[in-house]
């Protein structure tokens, strides 16, 4: 690992959702996951599952799992694998291992999305290869990168996860899950737009001016906002059907 992959890593390993504890590994891996914003997204199918009229609890379960594997590991190592410009979480780890934890969580996500979808749920069908078309556009930037944007990150990682948890406990769509999914995609929207001037300003941080750097901390208190208010959200509206 040469010193400027080395300093990279250095950088991404100063972010505010990468423990300052244990070994170097197992701290790029949890790096590796985004965990605060991964959290937004099992909370928006967490969401559109928790406003249906009936809620199984073992298909809240199910649709958790199934964007923590798709999203929150295989969509990443995607990420890091495929990124043209060399992003540090992929000198991390090799390629072999990045593609074997691709893979697999993939695998591991749909099948449990598959057996929902022949036996209880085959609208899911719809968000499925929808998702299973971006975890590869989006992450791999196929098609010189034209859906490697922010709206389409809104839409594939937004949008989509509050439908794919309505329809896995309805098998249907509706205009409310659609209303609230836009909303859902708003916030991710933010989170995307406060995301990339952040990453920038991180990276320089030893060289920025007072002024940048108070724009840097205002970037990381908007992604602490918008990541923390959607967990609760959706942890408050489980409680609020536990309680109901």
């Amino acid at each position: 690992m040469n010193d400027s992959t080395e300093n990279r890593l250095m950088h991404r390993g100063s972010e505010w959702f990468v423990p300052k504890f244990g070994p170097p590994k197992f701290r790029r891996f949890v790096g590796l996951l985004f965990l605060p914003y991964t959290a937004m997204v099992l909370g928006y199918a967490v969401i559109g599952s928790a406003v249906s009229a009936t809620l199984d609890w073992t298909r809240v379960l199910a649709i958790v799992l199934i964007y923590f594997l798709g999203l929150g590991v295989a969509a990443h190592a995607l990420d890091a694998l495929g990124s043209k410009n060399g992003k540090p979480w992929g000198r991390a780890f090799s390629q072999k291992q990045l593609t074997i934890l691709a893979a697999v969580s993939l695998v591991a996500a749909y099948a449990i999305a598959v057996y929902y979808m022949i036996h209880y749920v085959p609208w899911l069908w719809i968000v499925a290869v929808l998702e299973g078309f971006f975890v590869f556009a989006y992450n791999l930037e196929w098609f010189g990168g034209k859906f490697h944007t922010d709206r389409w990150f809104a839409f594939s990682w937004g949008f989509l996860p509050v439908l794919a948890g309505h329809m896995i406990q309805t098998n249907k769509i509706s205009l409310a899950a659609v209303v609230l999914a836009s909303s859902m995609a708003m916030f991710s929207l933010v989170e995307i737009k406060a995301s990339r001037p952040y990453k920038k300003l991180k990276k320089n941080r030893h060289s920025l001016q007072e002024a940048d750097r108070l724009q840097m901390h205002g970037y990381e208190m908007i992604l602490k906002c918008v990541s923390l208010g959607i967990i609760l959200l959706a942890s408050g509206l489980i409680l609020w059907r536990v309680a109901g």
